[in-house]
């Protein structure tokens, strides 16, 4: 009898438990130390830029409506953490793209209970650098033109109050591409099928990547939480029934 579908939350938490196993430990440990380096960098250089990054997106408001800067700063403290959060995912991402994807065959092979993929060596942990960038340059290229939008927005006076809850929607959606995209591209579904299957589960897909939006935002426990989001997403590829789409893909 085939295990129950999970919410979104539960899928990233059952995915915490299944990284935390033995036998996936090595396939954790390495991207994790790849994102642990990454992330003390990054957060020393916002550090020392954050005051200048909220001044710069502030808007600049007439001398009588100064006590409105006492309430609005905060939303652009916000703003400004939402787009550290994004610029850390992304690069973080890119980077351990191949371990993610090996992570998620290992995750896969758990839950199946079959082991329809090649061993690990470092021979194959190569051979997949090649397509898992080019898949993640497909990422780039569909997150890059809406980031682009929101930020021009979050630029011009006014309007600008509407740019962080569309950067938490967006947030939430790209956790669920990025996430749920691992399984399946190891399972060769086309870009444009993935995302067709993601819209199909829309509900689960926003309520996974919203808790791991949540998850991604604390700091350092984001770091621990990357691999748990790959397995989690692979737990969902499999429970939804990611590989009908393989069978009938649109």
């Amino acid at each position: 009898m085939p295990a129950p579908a999970l919410t979104g939350p539960q899928y990233l938490g059952e995915g915490l438990k299944l990284v935390l196993r033995p036998g996936l430990r090595l396939f954790v440990l390495l991207p994790l130390t790849v994102n642990l380096l990454l992330f003390a960098a990054l957060i020393g250089f916002a550090i020392q830029e954050f005051s200048g990054w909220v001044d710069a997106l502030m808007p600049t408001l007439p001398d009588w409506l100064g006590f409105l800067q006492y309430l609005i700063w905060p939303l652009f403290v916000l703003l400004v953490l939402v787009l550290v959060f994004f610029t850390f995912t992304l690069l973080a991402n890119i980077i351990a793209a191949p371990f993610n994807g090996f992570l998620a065959e290992k995750v896969e092979v758990v839950v199946r209970g079959t082991d329809d993929f090649p061993a690990f060596s470092w021979g194959e942990l190569l051979a997949m650098i090649p397509r898992t960038m080019g898949r993640e340059m497909r990422k780039l290229a569909y997150f890059l033109p809406r980031a682009g939008a929101l930020l021009i927005l979050s630029f011009v006076p006014g309007v600008n109050l509407l740019a962080t809850p569309l950067w938490i929607i967006f947030g939430i959606w790209m956790m669920a591409v990025q996430y749920i995209d691992y399984p399946a591209d190891n399972h060769k579904l086309g870009w444009n099928e993935m995302l067709a299957w993601l819209r199909e589960k829309r509900w689960q897909s926003l309520g996974f990547g919203g808790i791991t939006y949540l998850a991604l935002m604390i700091p350092f426990v984001n770091v621990v939480m990357m691999p748990a989001a790959v397995a989690g997403a692979t737990l969902f590829w499999v429970r939804e029934g990611g590989d009908k789409q393989l069978a009938d893909p649109r």
